[in-house]
């Protein structure tokens, strides 16, 4: 079994991420083989200065490492250095119809959010198809706001296949039945993530580096502090109950303490007697107990930049064997030499 997935690297790597996808990314390497990407091509989309795209790729993969991603079990690697996937994009893209990036969520998103409307944001889910084909990943773990560019890459790959392998069957894609053929680009599923939930930010949206509302991986210890110190909350007098609903702090909390901890937590919140302050000490307590190891891994790597090359290029050399193997397929059916 393969599993495909990728982070963009538009930004530092925060809690939301480590919850929402990071986590599982790293459980999933013992369930099949992994193929995990850094997308530094996504990103160009919002990262113009060339000097922060090459930083924020490096800390990406060094924030992968740290949380336990190992590359002897997983392929780790920069969407970049596997320009294969940029021939995927623009063969995929003769097939792709105009209608369907209309439509997409996260094109829509994002411009309503402000975004420049340029091709490379409204051509965005052709390129992540390209990542998920060009591997022929089995499933792609995704949060349920994804699940369109699983079901764009789909669409898509029926009808390259379609176009371009006699006896190809949209209803029998694997070509099991008698006079059928198998599909050049193999059709992947989305593996929805249940438990993944939205983290909220320190102003209490989404936590989203568009909104700027993050706690950092990595960040630094004071700026770490003075986030969560800064959690939006209410004025509810210390000895009050206080509100469970609409409360970023409760949710972190729920969210980042073991369960035992967290019931102590939630009998005093629901009693009253304690200030949010010392709920937010709590908080920083339960950051550092979590990601304190991490931490010092990534400073370790940080110190050794050659090591995490070496490591991606290991990544690119496995992953481009991949993409090559499947290239020469898609070349020879729609007729480049």
């Amino acid at each position: 079994m393969r599993i495909l997935s990728g982070v963009q690297s538009s930004g530092r790597l925060h809690i939301g991420n480590y919850y929402g996808a990071l986590r599982q990314f790293v459980q999933l390497q013992d369930e099949g083989e992994g193929y995990y990407f850094i997308a530094n091509l996504h990103a160009l989309t919002t990262v113009r200065d060339p000097k922060a795209a090459l930083a924020l790729a490096r800390e990406a993969a060094m924030a992968y490492l740290s949380l336990g991603l190992d590359p002897k079990k997983a392929v780790l690697f920069r969407q970049s250095d596997v320009r294969e996937v940029l021939e995927l994009y623009w063969i995929l893209g003769t097939v792709t119809p105009h209608a369907h990036l209309e439509r997409a969520h996260s094109y829509k998103d994002k411009v309503a959010k402000g975004i420049s409307p340029d091709f490379g944001l409204f051509a965005y889910p052709v390129l992540m198809a390209a990542d998920i084909l060009l591997y022929s990943a089995d499933f792609v773990p995704v949060g349920k706001d994804q699940v369109q560019h699983i079901e764009f890459a789909r669409d898509w790959a029926v009808k390259f296949n379609t176009q371009y392998v006699p006896g190809y069957d949209p209803a029998d894609p694997e070509g099991k039945e008698r006079g059928h053929a198998p599909g050049i680009l193999k059709l992947p599923a989305a593996r929805i993530q249940e438990a993944t939930q939205t983290v909220p930010g320190v102003d209490g949206q989404k936590m989203s580096k568009s909104y700027g509302n993050t706690i950092e991986l990595f960040g630094d210890e004071k700026e770490i502090k003075k986030r969560i110190m800064s959690i939006k909350t209410d004025s509810t007098p210390v000895d009050a109950p206080k509100p469970t609903v609409d409360s970023p702090l409760y949710d972190l909390l729920k969210l980042m303490l073991p369960e035992s901890e967290f019931a102590e937590v939630d009998a005093t919140w629901k009693a009253g007697g304690k200030g949010y302050g010392d709920y937010k000490k709590k908080l920083l307590e339960a950051y550092h107990t979590t990601f304190g190891p991490a931490r010092q891994r990534y400073a370790e790597l940080a110190a050794d930049p050659g090591e995490v090359e070496r490591i991606l290029q290991d990544g690119a050399s496995r992953a481009r064997a991949e993409a090559t193997r499947l290239m020469d397929q898609v070349r020879k059916a729609v007729g480049i030499p």
